[in-house]
């Protein structure tokens, strides 16, 4: 699947204009953008009133390589928030239930409760203090 994807980014590369439109459409119409006193029109960026040429050469995409350690970065993120999520429930699952030998004990315990109420013929035999012939 990332093989797909990563060809899929390669053909979007090619076909994006020159300055490469962001993937999530949010720029502000017309063009122009404004982050802390600083417009951006075509191939000319205005700073408080002064205007200064940039070059108006294409951006290059990503290479392959970089699209797949990008895929690679994000698998790795989902994986250490599931594992988070994971470790929590089981530490909430401790906390209110106890640890393996806590409930071990606990159904041992209520297993020799539920015996002794038993009547003698109905009780299974234990191993327990007997000999070996």
């Amino acid at each position: 699947e990332v093989r797909g994807w990563v060809e899929d980014e390669r053909r979007r590369a090619i076909t994006r204009d020159k300055h490469g439109p962001t993937r999530t459409g949010t720029d502000f119409g017309g063009g122009a953008k404004k982050s802390s006193s600083v417009f951006v029109r075509g191939s000319s960026v205005s700073v408080r009133g002064t205007s200064v040429s940039v070059g108006g050469s294409p951006c290059r995409p990503p290479s392959s390589s970089q699209l797949v350690a990008n895929a690679a970065l994000s698998l790795l993120n989902l994986c250490c928030h599931l594992l988070d999520r994971q470790l929590a429930a089981q530490a909430e699952a401790f906390e209110k239930e106890g640890g393996f030998t806590e409930r071990l004990y606990r159904i041992r315990i209520n297993r020799r409760q539920a015996e002794h109420l038993l009547s003698p013929r109905e009780r299974r035999p234990s191993s327990y203090g007997q000999r070996r012939r």
